[in-house]
């Protein structure tokens, strides 16, 4: 741990939270459940911090109440924060399109994209400058963090392509250009964008679909990124939904390993979200934890309390369910 300022005790760990997804009376219990009080207009606790690890926002009930909490206990230094790919998609949905580009925006404004933002833009819809000026922080928040022997990121770590946004951007935030460059499929910056925010996702044969929970249809399905050898889609599927037939059983292609990344064994602590896991929360190896524990689908909203240990301990957990009443909102 580092040395905290004078007259303050030494810091105990961080406090892990996965997507909140506008559940923010849940995040209010689950704070106080951990000790947390608030002072200020602050959340806070003598020996500890929280880690944020994004997707604050869309299809709850109180999403502006989840990024007040989140962003000012950032802004007074009880808290860190990862960008997740809902503020990603907020940003690219509200930035217009490049010059000549023929786009109108970053991210076009399709039904599919519409649905995913709605419940955002209806709760900011009475608040315009306090959405805009929410947009302006997203804008400040790191793709990644490495603190105290811990890495963080939304969706997935892949060290190649951290140390080519690092180089570019020490701080691992975007600006306005890398932003741009985002949207286009060709680039390095999507490259980056989306293998940390939404992690590999391996296409789905022909017309075959995924129906999931959240009342999407998918034509690819979540890999995830700790398999060292995997030779089937079931050794690196990781979602809620089952793989349709007997698909869990089809053979890694080439390009399909090539579309994986990898994180040893022997790497520190690493602490995702994204993936909107269910049922008690547990670890899927010694070295990584899962947060998200699908809060905003009747699920729970989850954390995890590291205090300097490098082989992690489900133990550790702690979650709140979430009531009915502050889950899914869109169908």
């Amino acid at each position: 741990m580092h040395n905290t300022p004078q007259g303050r005790p030494r810091l105990e760990g961080y406090d892990l939270i996965g997507d909140v997804h506008g559940c923010g009376a849940t995040l209010v219990t689950l704070l106080e459940k951990m000790g947390y009080e608030q002072r200020g207009g602050v959340y806070r606790h003598p020996r500890r911090k929280v880690i944020f690890l994004g997707d604050l926002i869309d299809r709850g009930p109180r999403i502006r109440l989840s990024v007040t909490i989140a962003r000012r206990m950032v802004e007074e230094g009880e808290a860190h924060i990862v960008m997740g790919n809902h503020e990603y998609n907020a940003l690219a949905y509200s930035y217009p399109g490049p010059a000549g580009s023929g786009k109108r925006w970053l991210r076009e404004h399709t039904p599919r994209n519409n649905r995913l933002i709605r419940e955002t833009l209806e709760q900011y819809y009475d608040y315009t400058n306090e959405w805009e000026d929410t947009l302006a922080w997203f804008k400040t928040i790191p793709l990644c963090l490495e603190i105290d022997g811990i890495r963080v990121v939304h969706a997935c770590w892949d060290e190649t392509l951290i140390s080519r946004l690092k180089q570019r951007h020490p701080n691992a935030c975007m600006d306005d250009a890398f932003l741009e460059e985002s949207t286009d499929a060709s680039t390095e910056a999507f490259s980056i964008l989306d293998r940390l925010t939404r992690g590999a996702n391996i296409p789905l044969p022909g017309d075959v679909e995924i129906h999931s929970g959240d009342g999407f249809t998918r034509r690819s399905f979540r890999a995830h990124f700790w398999s060292k050898d995997p030779l089937v889609w079931g050794d690196v599927v990781f979602q809620p939904d089952n793989l349709p037939g007997d698909l869990e059983a089809r053979l890694l292609e080439p390009g399909e390993r090539q579309r994986l990344s990898y994180y040893g064994s022997d790497q520190p602590p690493l602490f995702i979200g994204h993936y909107w896991c269910e049922g008690v929360p547990s670890l899927p190896t010694h070295n990584i934890a899962c947060l998200d524990y699908s809060a905003v689908k009747y699920g729970r909203l989850v954390a995890y309390r590291w205090s300097g240990e490098q082989t992690l301990n489900a133990d550790r957990f702690v979650w709140v369910r979430v009531p009915r009443e502050e889950s899914l909102l869109s169908g």
